[in-house]
């Protein structure tokens, strides 16, 4: 096969392909095509054969150079626009891209890291632009399956990121599983804010050319979102859940809406019952980058009766709950999630050891705790590497912030282990206030309602740290609770 937008371009190229809420500008497939065609005789000028970096934001110009690289043959590599030098010098080395595409607003980030490859930008900039180079001749690649396609980094939450490679397989079951548990019409408008460097925002701009929609771009801002939700009528959206919770308490969403999907972190009870009250379409899914994207997902029927679940897995995936030991577990039973089907992963990039941890018996290995109930509805309770060990006695962090955000005062809760010379970790706790109350209070209602080991020892004030994602940036929670004073 070749790249899918050419045969999408083909198949339905007065279809309109991509809409920028922030240009209010629209283009078909047949435009779209056009367009790549240029920026790949760019590319290849560039001697873009193996591997193509961006650094940009989500923009039209970002989803062309996707595309574009996917036509020159290229693995295309995301770096997060907002990562620090350091973060930057560090991933460039590791992924080794042939050159790296920036923009006007990263140009300064991506100059401070002096890549020794080229830089192009797709504005014009002190950085030379991108259309300013030669065209050069695209002999067009037929892709395997088996291609590697993109190559992302994990979040590095818990430590180094690695490089996720994602094959054109990966990608592709991934997107018809999705259409098969989400629907997919011709006409529909899917809305996407979030970044490319994260799955869940490279994910929609594979399959919209495979679905043959239509993708929105729309920035993350509040107003602007929901504007942009009502002014297309979008049919779907890709949402974490404090985006979600920020929309609903602007306004009202639109009733064009059939799918809301909610993912990159743990959605709590209350924002899936306010989506049943309220008459939103929540989809809440658990899915990682090494499943290129979704693993499971549940309909807003099934999510709002039975709030906390994630659904089924996807068409094709597997899922297995095993023990300490490996072995499987039966329905109901907690233990660690193993997930196994065409959207996993091969492996991480030039790391066999990673790799040959991440996979048993059963598949791959995601580090998360859950079950799945008699009806193979999967339930997410956190990671394995949160669990907490305190003298002896074994604490699930994710029970204790449950209990804190019950406090009237409480807004939000992380709970992390937090070395301690006497038990080798201690409870500890950051907590968002939405009303007045303080640390000897919180010590008071936990008493109440905790066992002694699983109470929290150092309790700190402040935002909750979260990752693009909106994933808990546990490292940072773990760095602020252990500077607050000690019980």
């Amino acid at each position: 096969m070749r790249d899918w937008l050419s045969h999408r371009a083909v198949v339905s190229p007065d279809a309109t392909a991509l809409t920028a809420s922030a240009t209010d500008s629209s283009e078909t497939y047949a435009a779209l095509d056009a367009s790549v065609d240029g920026l790949a005789a760019r590319l290849a000028a560039l001697g873009a054969a193996d591997r193509v970096g961006i650094v940009l934001r989500n923009r039209p110009a970002a989803v062309r150079i996707v595309h574009a690289a996917m036509r020159v043959g290229a693995v295309v590599v995301p770096f997060s626009p907002d990562g620090t030098e350091p973060e930057l010098t560090e991933r460039i080395e590791h992924a080794d891209p042939d050159c790296l595409v920036c923009e006007q607003a990263t140009e300064q980030l991506v100059t401070a890291v002096d890549p020794g490859i080229p830089v192009r930008s797709v504005d014009s900039g002190h950085v030379r632009a991108l259309a300013e180079e030669p065209r050069a001749p695209v002999d067009a690649p037929e892709w395997s399956p088996d291609d590697p396609l993109a190559m992302l980094f994990t979040s590095g939450t818990t430590g180094h990121p690695k490089l996720v490679v994602l094959t054109a397989r990966n990608v592709f079951t991934s997107a018809v599983a999705s259409a098969d548990r989400l629907g997919a019409l011709p006409t529909d408008r899917w809305c996407s804010p979030l970044g490319l460097h994260n799955m869940g925002g490279l994910a929609p701009v594979y399959r919209a050319v495979i679905d043959g929609t239509c993708l929105l771009l729309a920035p993350t801002e509040t107003k602007p979102l929901l504007e942009s939700l009502r002014n297309y009528e979008a049919t779907g959206v890709s949402l974490v859940p404090v985006l979600l919770d920020r929309l609903l308490d602007a306004g009202t969403l639109p009733d064009s809406l059939r799918s809301v999907l909610l993912g990159g972190a743990p959605a709590s009870k209350e924002l899936i019952e306010q989506c049943g009250d309220r008459g939103v379409p929540v989809c809440p899914t658990y899915g990682m980058t090494e499943a290129a994207s979704q693993i499971a997902t549940a309909r807003p029927a099934a999510a709002t009766a039975a709030p906390g679940t994630v659904g089924r897995p996807l068409f094709l995936t597997t899922v297995t709950v095993v023990d300490s030991s490996g072995r499987p577990v039966p329905a109901g039973e907690r233990g660690e999630i193993v997930v196994s089907g065409p959207t996993v992963t091969p492996g991480y990039h030039e790391n066999r050891k990673a790799t040959a941890a991440a996979f048993c018996e059963f598949g791959f290995r995601t580090g998360d705790i859950g079950y799945l109930d008699a009806d193979h509805r999967l339930w997410v309770d956190g990671r394995v590497s949160d669990r907490i060990v305190t003298g002896g006695e074994t604490v699930d962090p994710n029970e204790v912030a449950r209990m804190l955000r019950a406090h009237p005062a409480v807004a939000d809760a992380a709970v992390v282990g937090v070395p301690d010379e006497e038990w080798g970790e201690r409870v500890g706790a950051l907590i968002e206030r939405s009303d007045s109350v303080d640390r000897r209070a919180i010590e008071t209602y936990c008493r109440s309602r905790l066992s002694s080991h699983k109470l929290p020892r150092s309790i700190a004030f402040g935002p909750i740290p979260r990752t693009a994602s909106g994933t808990v940036d546990r490292e940072t929670v773990r760095e602020r609770v252990a500077e607050a004073r000690t019980t």
